[in-house]
C-alpha cells in the first residue's frame, strides 16, 4: 500500500524512545445523537445553524443557573456535518462522565456559514460574526433554556481567535474562556480587562504547533499571562494521544501538534486514565467546575 502523506515533518526532534501516533485514539460519533441542530435566522451574516445539548433531557432537573458552554470550531470544520461536534472537542461534554464533573451544563456549537468553492475557503470566523454570534447565544439562552449560570467560550484554532473577540467585545457577558491552538493573546490592556471583570482564562498550545509559532506568539507573553487572577496554561512540549504517543494528523498538510483540541476533549488524560499534565489531574471538566464555583 502507498501512503502518499508526506514525512512528520518534526518526526526528527521527537525524543529518543517516543513513537508517533496518527490521530486520536477516542471514536468519533459515539454521542452525537444526544444533540439537536437548530436555525437562528435573519442575522447580518445570514442564518446560523447550530447543534445544542439539553442537560435536562439526560436526568438533570430544571433549573435556571446551570453553565452554558460555547464550543467555536476552527477553518473549513462547518462544512464536517455531525463530525463538527466532535472537532470542536464538544461531543464527549455530553457524556454522563463529563456532565456528572462540574453538575450538568447546556453545550452550544454555532456554525459559521462557510463556504469553500473555485474562490477558496471563505466564512470562517472573524469580526463581522461578533454581533450575530453574541445575538444567537442570547437567542439561544431565550428560547431553549429557562436561564443559565456562568457561560463559557472554548475555541479550536480560529475558534479560538473568535473566543478572544467575543469576550475583549463583550466582556461582561461572558465568565471564562478556554482558545486552544490559537496565539492571538490580547494586548496588556485586554487582559488587564479580563482581570477586573474576573474572567477566567485557559489558553492551550502546543510548543511544536504547525500553524503558530509558539516562541513568537505565545512564548513572550506568557510571564503576563502568569500573572492574571485565574489564568490556567497548557503549553506540553508535545501533543499526545490517549496511547501517550505523539500526535500526528495530516489533512492536507501536518497539524497533529496543532490540534491540541483533541487532548482536551479527553479531558487531558490518556487512555490508562493517568493525567497528560500533573498540574491538571482534574483535566478540563474540573476547571470547569473551578470556573462555576469562582475557585
Amino acid at each position: 500500500m502507498v501512503n502518499d502523506e508526506p514525512e512528520v515533518p518534526w518526526a526528527d526532534e521527537i525524543p529518543a524512545g517516543a513513537f508517533i501516533t496518527k490521530g486520536p485514539t477516542f471514536k468519533v460519533g459515539e454521542y452525537f445523537d444526544r444533540f439537536h441542530m437548530d436555525v437562528f435566522r435573519g442575522t447580518s451574516a445570514g442564518d446560523l445553524r447550530y447543534y445544542f445539548y439539553d442537560p435536562t433531557e439526560h436526568g438533570y432537573p430544571e433549573k435556571e443557573d446551570y453553565p452554558l458552554i460555547i464550543f467555536l470550531h476552527g477553518v473549513s470544520n462547518s462544512l464536517e456535518g455531525d463530525v463538527c461536534i466532535n472537532y470542536t472537542g464538544a461531543e464527549f461534554f455530553a457524556t454522563d462522565e463529563y456532565q456528572a464533573d462540574f453538575g450538568g451544563a447546556y453545550l452550544l456549537v454555532p456554525l459559521a456559514n462557510e463556504k469553500n468553492d473555485d474562490k477558496g475557503m471563505r466564512g470562517f470566523w472573524g469580526d463581522e460574526y461578533t454581533v450575530p454570534l453574541y445575538d444567537l447565544i442570547h437567542d439561544f439562552i431565550k428560547e431553549k433554556t429557562p436561564g443559565v449560570g456562568k457561560k463559557i467560550i472554548i475555541g479550536n484554532s480560529a475558534g479560538g481567535l473568535m473566543a478572544f473577540k467575543m469576550v475583549t467585545q463583550y466582556t461582561d457577558s461572558f465568565d471564562a474562556l478556554l482558545p486552544a491552538g490559537s496565539g492571538a493573546v490580547p494586548d496588556d490592556i485586554i487582559l488587564d480587562r479580563y482581570d477586573e471583570k474576573g474572567i477566567y482564562l485557559f489558553i492551550a498550545m502546543s510548543m511544536h504547533d504547525e500553524l503558530h509559532d509558539f516562541d513568537v506568539e505565545l512564548g513572550p507573553r506568557l510571564s503576563r499571562l502568569r500573572r492574571m487572577k485565574h489564568c490556567v496554561l497548557f503549553t506540553p512540549d508535545w501533543t499526545y494521544s490517549g496511547d501517550h504517543c505523539i500526535q500526528s494528523i495530516y489533512v492536507n498538510l501536518e497539524m497533529g501538534q496543532h490540534c491540541i483540541i483533541n487532548p482536551l476533549h479527553a479531558n487531558l488524560k490518556f487512555d490508562d486514565g493517568t493525567p497528560m499534565d500533573e498540574k491538571l489531574p482534574r483535566g478540563v471538566t474540573g476547571w470547569i467546575d473551578d470556573v462555576i464555583h469562582n475557585r
